[in-house]
C-alpha cells in the first residue's frame, strides 16, 4: 500500500467505517435534457446502417451511488415503411475505448407498407456508474432489415434524472 490508500477490516458498502465520522447527506437529484435531433432513413437503406439521434451528458459529481434514468421520446413518420429498426441507449464514461449498451434494444417496426405518424418512447435505468464520473448517453437507431419506404425521426430527445440511492454512506 502506498500513503494514499486506507484500509478497513470491516468494511460494508453503505456502512462504511472510515467515514463514521461523516453524516449522512440529503439525497441529491439531478435533472438533464438533450437536444432533439431528427433523421430521414430513405428507400432501400441496409441491415446494420446505424445513425445517431440524440445524445447527453451527466456528470454524478456529488451523488452517492447513483441511479440514472434515461428517457427517450421521438415523433416517427413512416410514408409507406416497411422494416425493422432498433432503438439503443449507449453510454461512454471517462477511459472507456467503446461504448456500451444500456439496457435492451427497443424496436419499432411495420410488416405492411403503411403511411402513419406515431410517437416512440421508453425508458432504460443505468446504477452502473461511479461517483464524480462524466458519461455521454446516446441514442442509436440500427436498421434490421432493409427498409422499403422511407421513415422520418423527429425531435428525437433524450432525457437523464440521476438520483443517489437511500444508502446513507456518503
Amino acid at each position: 500500500m502506498n500513503s494514499n490508500s486506507r484500509y478497513c477490516d470491516d468494511y460494508e458498502p453503505c456502512k462504511d467505517p472510515c467515514k463514521r465520522d461523516k453524516k449522512p447527506s440529503a439525497p441529491i437529484t439531478m435533472v438533464k435534457c438533450g437536444a432533439p435531433g431528427s433523421i430521414s432513413i430513405p428507400v432501400a437503406t441496409l441491415a446494420g446502417t446505424t445513425f445517431t439521434l440524440a445524445s447527453l451528458t451527466t456528470n454524478t459529481a456529488g451523488i452517492c451511488n447513483p441511479c440514472t434514468k434515461i428517457e427517450v421520446a421521438m415523433n416517427i413518420t413512416a410514408l409507406a415503411f416497411l422494416g425493422s429498426i432498433n432503438f439503443q441507449v449507449f453510454k461512454q464514461c471517462r477511459n472507456q475505448f467503446q461504448p456500451i449498451p444500456v439496457g435492451a434494444a427497443f424496436t419499432f417496426s411495420r410488416i405492411v407498407a403503411i403511411t402513419e405518424s406515431t410517437t416512440f418512447s421508453f425508458f432504460v435505468c443505468d446504477c452502473d456508474t461511479c461517483e464524480n464520473e462524466c458519461c455521454s448517453y446516446t441514442l442509436v437507431a440500427t436498421v434490421t432489415t432493409v427498409t422499403v419506404g422511407d421513415l422520418n425521426i423527429n425531435n428525437a430527445t433524450l432525457g437523464a434524472i440521476t438520483a443517489s440511492s437511500n444508502c446513507e454512506c456518503c
